[in-house]
């Protein structure tokens, strides 16, 4: 396909084999991908509406560490070249710095044409090509003529606010807005309520007590929540040969053991065998990872956990009040810090789109049409699909994650998993297999290589036979909850006649 400029009715055109919309790990992986397929003659055309590759890691809180080892944490096999043991948590600028490396080694490969700072505004599929409309950041629209589309969304995370609160005595702030070790925060001493007992509240209570030592931080938990605890699956040093839990034998197991009714159980199964936890309730569950040290020390520098949700704080006389869901409230010092580490996966609504079109040639890689339990894992393995022209041939089944969020959120972790189980055996029978070698994604690769190869024995050898099993498990979610949850042909079934009326 020619890649030079054109003119079309008067505005610019730019042709390429491929476009992908997204520049953060579900890109990047689709863009390793690609260029296993496409040639030095061949151009990729990677659009975001930042001004950097990074995704999320762009945006996001500036003391946020890398929750598992980083080694995996890729696009397909590229190694890092931090030169650091395999176990330690990288640091935003870290992950930056990768996510860069990714890209210049892709462009060995491939030609890739970076437009940063350009927003996706429409795409139209027809003539076996894909036009797009994009506007560029002096707000002039640009047009690309494409063979295919990733749109390489994600989970589509978004910076937190700081709540709005009635209270004028409080300071409310944003981790992903205020860096809590920094003025002005550090130049107070009153104390702070983190709200929020997911991952980014333990990081921010972890950043704050090893920032302040003796300071009050307190943590208003909500229903409470438990992690993985990260020694289980990423034992270190020897303990690699015989110690901790692969993720492919969890899978295997975990997917055993839940049918789509029985969450609670399975939670509380893998919670006891798998978990760590600091709050007396752990209503939440949601893939967090959390090493047994880091909640320690959480637990130790806390002054107080409020198992409740805050609603607001307000001035009544000279007292400031926080107010909380269960109608109790708590009085706090007049500058005291709230700092909003509500959910991010949660928050959002955003229209169906089936993971691939009618025509096959747009790939949309976001929440509401979920194949894979990670979204790096779909930007991997599907755009292989894709690039192999069975992406419409391979019965996936897709699930709606955001609408799970909503009406079934207890039991979305274990769905996940089923479904995840169940797409990567269809994946298996259709794809060569160096597709799932060159996999640096694969959480299996932190143990050596004889324990990879039982884990990978034991996939190959049962999941034909549990197939079956899965799919009516899956087929229970769907019909428990109403959420979207099957073959693709049934998603743009019920879409279309949502459309209809």
């Amino acid at each position: 396909m020619s890649t030079s400029a054109e003119t079309q009715d008067n505005q610019q055109v730019d042709t390429c084999d491929l476009c992908v919309v997204g520049a953060g790990i579900t890109g990047l992986n689709a863009l390793f991908v690609a260029s296993r397929y496409l040639g030095r003659d061949q151009k990729i055309i990677l659009l975001d509406r930042r001004d950097r590759v990074g995704g999320m890691w762009v945006d996001t809180y500036p003391y946020v560490r890398l929750h598992q080892p980083h080694p995996m944490f890729t696009a397909g096999n590229i190694e890092w070249t931090l030169g650091r043991e395999p176990s330690y948590l990288p640091t935003k600028d870290e992950v930056l710095t990768h996510f860069a490396h990714c890209l210049t080694e892709i462009g060995k490969r491939v030609t890739v044409d970076e437009w940063f700072g350009h927003t996706l505004e429409s795409e139209d599929e027809s003539g076996g090509d894909v036009t797009i409309t994009c506007r560029a950041p002096d707000g002039t629209r640009r047009v690309i003529v494409a063979k295919r589309l990733v749109k390489a969304y994600g989970a589509q995370v978004n910076p937190n606010p700081p709540l709005e609160l009635s209270s004028s005595r409080i300071c409310s702030v944003s981790p992903d807005q205020c860096d809590v070790r920094d003025v002005p925060m550090r130049d107070s001493d009153t104390p702070v309520w983190v709200i929020g007992g997911g991952k980014t509240g333990m990081d921010t209570a972890l950043t704050l007590i090893n920032t302040y030592p003796g300071r009050e931080i307190n943590l208003v938990a909500g229903s409470g929540t438990f992690f993985t605890a990260r020694e289980k699956f990423f034992p270190s040093g020897a303990k690699r040969w015989w110690s901790g839990c692969q993720l492919g034998s969890l899978a295997i197991d975990m997917t055993r053991r839940f049918d789509g009714t029985n969450e609670a159980a399975v939670a509380e199964w893998y919670r006891d065998n798998f978990g760590v936890w600091l709050t007396p309730g752990t209503g939440n569950f949601l893939f967090g990872v959390l090493s047994e040290a880091e909640n320690r020390t959480i637990a130790a520098g806390l002054n107080e956990v409020v198992m409740d949700h805050l609603v607001d704080a307000v001035d009544r006389g000279a007292t400031t009040e926080l107010v909380f869901r269960s109608g109790a409230t708590r009085t706090v010092q007049q500058g005291s810090w709230i700092v909003n580490c509500t959910g991010y996966l949660t928050h959002g609504h955003h229209p169906y789109e089936p993971y691939v079109s009618s025509g096959g040639a747009v790939l949309a890689l976001q929440a509401r049409s979920v194949t894979l339990h990670l979204a790096s894992y779909s930007g991997y393995f599907l755009t292989h699909l894709m690039m192999l022209g069975k992406i419409r041939s391979v019965p996936l089944y897709e699930l709606d994650f955001e609408e799970m969020c909503r009406v079934a959120k207890p039991a979305l972790p274990f769905a996940l998993f089923t479904l995840a189980q169940y797409n990567l055996s269809l994946i298996t029978d259709a794809v060569p297999a160096k597709v799932f070698k060159e996999c640096g994604l694969d959480f299996s690769r932190w143990y050596p290589w004889p324990r990879r190869m039982i884990g990978t024995a034991q996939f190959l050898a049962t999941h034909h036979r549990e197939r079956e099993q899965l799919r009516r498990s899956l087929d229970t979610v769907r019909e428990r909850f109403g959420v979207r949850c099957g073959p693709l042909i049934e998603g743009e079934a019920r879409a279309s006649a949502v459309a209809a009326g």
